[in-house]
């Protein structure tokens, strides 16, 4: 019966990374259809320009809300594994009204150093989208309490629907306003300035991401008014009576902060990217033009350079590689949600092969995707850039800077679910830890090598992989020395990494041969179709995956009843 019980655990994290994966992985895809689209319209510069107000948004939008709702998703977690309802419902009572203080403080930070930032990254024309971005901090921080809370009961939907709503709004409506802003602009509003028009398409585009994060909160409050979330009174009147609401926000703060500053350590490290990037290529650009210039020959337009902003177009390159990358990261962001209640189940249990049997699930799929997702986006970069960006200069400069990236997102997309863990095991304060001693590692790394003018804007993709193949290396190893408890790697980690290896050659020869006859749009999906067929025949063949894990596909038992018969799966 107990293993029974524990492989529908670990059912529960792979079912519920699944339906979260995959909501975030679409609201990935718009997203990147969303930032792909106003690239096509405006070009590296307004693509280094919607990339500036993300970058100051960010941190400060983890400044006001990232603690808290993993804090609240483990606090729930915890309480329902115990039956203590009431504390569940005291959460809430006492978390939303935290949220709307620190987002309305937020939300005025941004207005504040939009004035400042804008003058340090020399790209005045930002500053309008900052400010449009700006609610955006007060709409996500209510959001993120009750998808927290839904967290932490397991019930993925809410946060996955509330997410696509977001970006579907942001899409549709942030792309239909750039695009009329753009084409309409002069005839309409008599803005005749090119640069003017760029400015005000930027901010147009990023009203759809206000409007978006508004449309998602009024979506997941009036369904948690309409709905609710599960606790039946019966469930109430049996529960334990709950702590006061000075010790429940006490509890909050106490798991919050340390976990809240070490992502927003990491988040404004990518600020820091921003800035430090930038600032590095205006200085190369004042010293030696030429010794920059000389490394992309004719792929920077002779109008940027005359015009001084070389530092926003390479910064647009190098957010065009991101976006992609950040497809991966998204999908391991969501084994983090996830992991977190399940981890924190079987610790709070105490039961040592349940917490091991969950820490191994959970770094099995993690590598499982991150390895050959990685190598994939290393090995195809310049088709994918191509079949999703077209034929631009921007493009070809964005094509090397994919290549490392795809080889830094494996440690990078990993490391949320190892921290995760960590936080699940009580150590809360260790992801703080880490991320500060990475970002160290990141900022002295991006500022050598993106000084190297034979490197430039590619030393950001150096300095990623080297910090968080830090984070990755010494997360394990504290995970390891607090539980006790030694996964096993051959499965976890080495497995997947021979079998992404097979997957990697697999897509480069299948694209060499099949781009000679077909389209690289063809070629390359088709090379993509090759490749997961390649590494899922060699996982099996290596053992790789679990009985559960196919048993939660669709038709799940017949797959595995065949491969069974196969003796490809035990």
């Amino acid at each position: 019966m107990k293993k029974k019980n524990k492989a529908n655990k670990n059912q529960s994290f792979i079912l519920g990374a699944a339906i979260l994966s995959f909501c975030l992985l679409v609201v990935k895809v718009i997203g990147m259809l969303y930032k792909v689209s106003l690239s096509r319209l405006y070009g590296e510069v307004g693509a280094g320009l919607l990339n500036n107000a993300y970058e100051l948004y960010t941190p400060l939008f983890t400044l006001a809300s990232a603690g808290f709702p993993i804090a609240v998703s483990r606090m729930v977690s915890e309480n329902m594994s115990k039956g203590r309802y009431k504390d569940i419902k005291r959460i809430k009572d006492v978390a939303v009204p935290f949220f709307i203080i620190s987002g309305i403080v937020c939300f005025l930070l941004m207005i504040l150093f939009s004035f400042f930032y804008v003058r340090i990254i020399d790209a005045p024309d930002s500053f309008i989208s900052m400010l449009v971005l700006a609610p955006a901090i007060f709409f996500g921080c209510l959001v993120s309490a009750y998808r927290g809370y839904y967290e932490g009961m397991r019930n993925m939907v809410p946060t996955s629907i509330s997410e696509i709503v977001e970006a579907f709004v942001k899409l549709s409506v942030g792309y239909s306003f750039a695009y009329f802003v753009m084409n309409y602009g002069e005839k309409l509003f008599g803005i005749t300035d090119k640069n003017d028009l760029l400015k005000y398409s930027v901010a147009a585009a990023i009203f759809g991401i206000t409007l978006g994060s508004f449309l998602s909160f009024m979506y997941i409050f009036l369904r948690y008014k309409i709905k609710g979330d599960g606790i039946t009174e019966e469930m109430l009147r049996n529960s334990p009576r709950p702590r006061s609401k000075k010790d429940t926000f006490g509890t909050l703060l106490h798991t919050a902060i340390p976990i809240g500053l070490g992502a927003l350590i990491m988040t404004a490290a990518g600020t820091v990217d921003s800035a430090l990037i930038q600032r590095r290529i205006i200085t190369m650009m004042m010293k030696n033009p030429q010794a920059l210039l000389s490394q992309y020959g004719k792929l920077i337009p002779t109008e940027y350079v005359d015009g001084g902003v070389v530092h926003t177009y390479l910064w647009g390159c190098y957010g065009y590689a991101l976006t992609i990358m950040n497809l991966v990261v998204t999908v391991t962001q969501a084994f983090g949600t996830t992991a977190m209640p399940n981890v924190t189940d079987a610790y709070t249990k105490g039961s040592r092969d349940y917490l091991k049997n969950s820490i191994e699930t959970v770094m099995r799929v993690t590598f499982v995707f991150t390895i050959p997702a990685g190598l994939g986006l290393a090995v195809l970069a310049d088709p994918i850039m191509h079949v999703v960006y077209g034929y631009t200069d921007g493009v070809d400069i964005s094509v090397n800077i994919l290549r490392l990236m795809g080889i830094a997102v494996i440690v990078f997309a990993a490391a949320t679910p190892m921290c995760s863990m960590l936080q699940a095991v009580g150590r809360v304060d260790m992801p703080l830890k880490l991320y500060t001693i990475g970002m160290i590692i990141k900022v002295v790394s991006n500022y050598i090598f993106c000084g190297i003018p034979q490197i430039n804007v590619q030393g950001g993709s150096i300095g990623t992989l080297l910090c968080y193949t830090f984070v990755i290396i010494v997360s394990i190893y504290v995970l390891i020395k607090e539980t006790g408890i030694v996964p096993n790697f051959k499965v976890a980690v080495i497995k997947p990494l021979l079998a992404s290896i097979i997957c990697g050659v697999s897509a480069w020869v299948s694209y060499e041969m099949i781009s000679r006859a077909l389209p690289v749009a063809v070629s390359t999906i088709l090379a993509v179709i090759i490749a997961c067929i390649f590494y899922v025949v060699f996982l099996l063949l290596l053992r790789a995956i679990t009985k559960n894990d196919i048993i939660m596909l669709p038709k799940g038992n017949k797959i595995v009843t065949v491969l069974e018969k196969y003796h490809l799966i035990g």
